[in-house]
This record gives C-alpha cells, sequence and structure tokens, in this order.
C-alpha cells in the first residue's frame, strides 16, 4: 500500500512540475507584453480644462520647393602629371608632397653630364663650320672677280659657288644639331608648367626616370570644382551659368557654386550626365574630398504647421486636433523646419484639420 501510494505521488509530482513552469512561463510572456498594464483607448479628451481651446490653427497646402541631393567630388579642373622625356638617372628631387610651386620653378634634375657634352660637341662643330664657312665665301668672291677679269673659266666660278652652298647647307645642320642637344639638356631639368602644389611624388633620387613614367603629380587649387554624375532626367533641367547649392559635410560648410559644364553625352550604363559645377575658392579643400549637389527638382503640395502646436511623446512628435468640440490626439511625420517658425509634415494630418495651439 505504502508503494503505491509513493508511485502515485512520483507521477503526479512529474506531472504538476512540467505543468507550474509551463504556467509561470505564460504569465511571464503576459506581463511582458503588458496584459496586466492598465491601457488607454484612442479616445477623446474629457478633462474640462481642455474643453476650452482659445487658439487653433487650420492645416492647409503649400507649395514647397523640392531639392535633390547628388553625390560628388572635389577635382582640380587644373591638374598635370610630371614625367621624363628621357631615360636618366634622377639627380635631386626638389620638392615634396604639399608643396606649393609656381610656374617655372625646377622640380626635378636628372643626370645631364652626357647631354652637357653633346651641347659642347654640338658647339664646336658649329664654330667649326661657320670658319669653313667664311672660308668658302671668300673662295667664291675670289672666283666672281677673276672669272669677271676672266682669268678663270666658268667651270671654276661654278665649283666655288657648288662649294659654298655645300658648306652653308652644312653650317645650317650643324646649328640644328646644337638646337637639338640644347632642347635634350633642358629635358634633364623639369620644372613646374602651372602653379601649383605638389600632391605627390612617386620616385626617389637616384632611381631611373623612364621615358613617359610619372615622377610628380600636381594641382592647381584656385581650379578646384566639383564633378556629379546627375540622373539625365534632373540634368536636363539644369542649364550652364545656374546657381547650385553645394554642401560639403567634411568642413561643414555650405557654398554656391555654378553650373561650368554639362558634358552632352549621358552615361549609358547609369543613364547619368556628368556636370560640372565651377566653386570659389577655399583653403581647406582638397581634391577627392566629398561633396553634395542640391539641385532643385520642381514643387510639391505639403502641410505645414506651426512648431509650437508639437507636442513630444517621448520620441514621438503629436499634435491636438479639434474634433467635435473636443480633443483629439494625433501621431504625425515631421520633414524639415523653415526659418518662419513652421515645419513640414509627412503624414498624419488631412487638408482642413484643426489643430490646438497649446498656450
Amino acid at each position: 500500500m505504502n508503494s503505491s501510494t509513493s508511485t502515485k505521488q512520483s507521477l503526479f509530482m512529474k506531472v504538476l512540475i512540467p505543468l507550474l513552469a509551463i504556467t509561470v512561463l505564460l504569465v511571464m510572456v503576459a506581463w511582458l507584453a503588458g496584459s496586466f498594464n492598465d491601457k488607454v483607448s484612442p479616445d477623446f479628451i474629457d478633462d474640462e480644462s481642455q474643453q476650452t481651446f482659445k487658439k487653433t490653427f487650420t492645416v492647409t497646402q503649400v507649395n514647397e520647393a523640392v531639392f535633390e541631393g547628388v553625390a560628388a567630388s572635389i577635382t582640380a579642373k587644373q591638374a598635370t602629371i610630371i614625367s621624363s622625356r628621357l631615360l636618366a638617372r634622377i639627380s635631386k628631387i626638389h620638392v615634396r608632397a604639399g608643396d606649393t610651386v609656381s610656374q617655372g620653378d625646377v622640380l626635378i634634375t636628372l643626370e645631364q653630364n652626357d647631354l652637357a657634352s653633346k651641347v659642347i660637341e654640338a658647339s664646336e662643330q658649329v664654330k667649326a663650320m661657320q670658319a669653313r664657312h667664311t672660308e668658302a665665301k671668300q673662295n667664291l668672291q675670289r672666283a666672281q672677280e677673276l672669272f669677271t677679269k676672266q682669268i678663270v673659266s666658268q667651270f671654276d666660278l661654278d665649283k666655288s659657288q657648288a662649294d659654298y652652298q655645300s658648306i652653308v647647307a652644312e653650317l645650317t645642320a650643324a646649328k640644328q644639331s646644337l638646337t637639338q642637344a640644347k632642347t635634350t639638356l633642358s629635358y634633364a631639368t623639369l620644372k613646374a608648367p602651372i602653379d601649383g602644389k605638389v600632391v605627390d611624388r612617386f620616385a626617389e633620387p637616384g632611381n631611373t626616370a623612364q621615358a613617359g613614367s610619372k615622377l610628380l603629380s600636381l594641382y592647381n587649387p584656385l581650379s578646384l570644382r566639383v564633378e556629379a554624375q546627375v540622373r539625365e532626367a534632373l540634368a536636363l533641367t539644369l542649364s550652364q551659368g545656374q546657381s547650385i547649392q553645394v554642401e560639403l559635410p567634411t568642413i561643414k560648410q555650405a557654398l554656391l557654386g555654378q553650373v561650368e559644364e554639362i558634358v552632352p553625352a549621358a552615361n549609358t550604363g547609369s543613364r547619368s550626365f556628368l556636370i560640372k559645377i565651377s566653386l570659389p575658392y577655399q583653403e581647406s579643400l582638397l581634391p577627392g574630398m566629398y561633396a553634395r549637389l542640391v539641385i532643385p527638382a520642381g514643387e510639391q503640395a505639403v502641410f505645414r504647421i506651426p512648431q509650437k502646436a508639437i507636442v513630444k511623446v517621448g520620441q514621438l512628435d503629436v499634435v491636438n486636433l479639434l474634433v467635435d468640440g473636443r480633443s483629439q490626439r494625433r501621431f504625425i511625420r515631421l520633414g524639415k523646419p523653415n526659418e518662419h517658425g513652421s515645419i513640414t509634415v509627412i503624414s498624419g494630418l488631412s487638408l482642413g484639420d484643426k489643430i490646438i495651439i497649446p498656450h
């Protein structure tokens, strides 16, 4: 008998414990869901203090300009890559990244001993040909005088003229060789083609400069502008010279730029046009920085209400509407405020709603 009773108690406990656990779990879920909290149904406020409303605002529509933001980048209109026209060892680089240079400043000096020797050689060749030219000219003059006196034949005169013309041609070639040697020597000194700032240097003294390989990059800080790919429907509304607002989040500024160029061919992949906007000079701007164009995109009808009519409930925005002489709360979504103390309502209100302005 005791054994049977013990077995029944054991079975009862095995069933009871899971049931208790499930019951406790259900109660906790209901509590977390707010089943035991007092709820306020959406209804009118019956407080007598709310029955007298001295000031209300009727919701009406107004036309508001719509702007579309377009991601853009700062670029330099005047930018150049410095490269060598010779295969030569770099003797010295006179600048580093960030240095400011003026047009004509020496940037890089290449090894030029061989080139200088060729200039000297060509110069001596010109001197030799000038001496021969003087001699040939004098011989021709004597031959002409002797031919006049009928001392020499026509053959001798023609030969003197031919010798003189040959020397003139050789002198001209020698002068051209000297000019070419001097020009080649000038290639060993790389100078700044524009006023600007050094962006980066890609070689060091002792390296061999390959013909056409980049050694330095420069840009003109006064020529910075904004470039952006603008969707075709919006780009076709722009015109050259039009003023566009440019936001620069990095330096927390907004500048007014002008449309400088609209590339008259769309990008077939993105169906957009490249728009270039000129900017006033800003010392803090650098190529590659992020910018944002604020482009007018027409108008739209919106609701605007006074900011003082908005009541904050936690993180929600609420207004009190006057409905049948009583106050009713309405949650709304807000847009951007303006300078006149009003704010755009995105959703939550209808045309003709009357909003109670708090005292």
